[in-house]
């Protein structure tokens, strides 16, 4: 089984790649979001693999980030979501925006993928919520959606580790409170999607606690 490919960017496709790997081309799907991010033919590029074997096919789908290849299997354990959905997923939010999705619940989020109805999308939430809230949501938190309805990332705002340390203190404040650790995750990631980068831990408890209420 493939896990990773070293060699050069080959051509580009409108969902794939071919990467020449000694003089081999290795056909890789990736997302489109992957494919822009790729370097340019010739250059040397590095791709985590997950390998899809079938009756009637040997499918390679590559990776930038180990967060986006845990993402799309975490996404195909959904019933209704394939490996052609979760990489539509893939190609419009990133791993922190998903982390941030699935713990708000924010179904309509989901919705502007094609491929993903309002059925799926609440699948989606429902059966990922407890996994999601395994997860460190650190700058997720602090993701905010601008007038259009697209997020926009915290990154670069404030001192990443703070938000990392707050929203991780917020929501262990929560659970010792005796709520759940999945509850108290998207409490968290929707109070710090409204109050920003900036918040305190005081303020994600106080703003969670209300989320919690509601």
């Amino acid at each position: 089984m493939i896990a990773k490919l070293l060699g050069t960017v080959d051509s580009f496709g409108e969902d794939w790649v071919i990467v020449n790997v000694g003089g081999v081309g290795y056909l890789v799907f990736c997302s489109a979001r992957t494919l822009r991010n790729l370097p340019t033919e010739g250059d040397d590029v590095s791709l985590m693999i997950e390998t899809h074997v079938r009756e009637d096919h040997i499918h390679l789908y590559g990776f930038q980030t180990q967060s986006e290849k845990e993402w799309f299997n975490l996404l195909q354990t959904v019933q209704g979501v394939g490996a052609k959905v979760a990489l539509a997923v893939l190609a419009t939010f990133g791993g922190e925006e998903l982390t941030q999705i699935v713990a708000a619940a924010d179904k309509t989020a989901l919705t502007r993928v094609s491929g993903i109805g309002p059925k799926v999308a609440g699948r989606i939430v429902s059966e990922l919520k407890d996994k999601v809230a395994k997860l460190d949501l650190g700058s997720a938190a602090f993701q905010q959606a601008d007038p259009t309805g697209k997020v926009k990332s915290a990154e670069g705002k404030g001192d990443a580790g703070g938000v990392h340390v707050a929203a991780g203190d917020a929501v262990s404040a929560l659970v010792n409170l005796g709520y759940n650790r999945a509850d108290a995750f998207g409490a968290v990631a929707t109070a710090g999607r409204r109050l920003g980068p900036d918040a305190t831990v005081e303020q994600l408890i106080t703003a969670g606690l209300k989320e919690l209420a509601a």
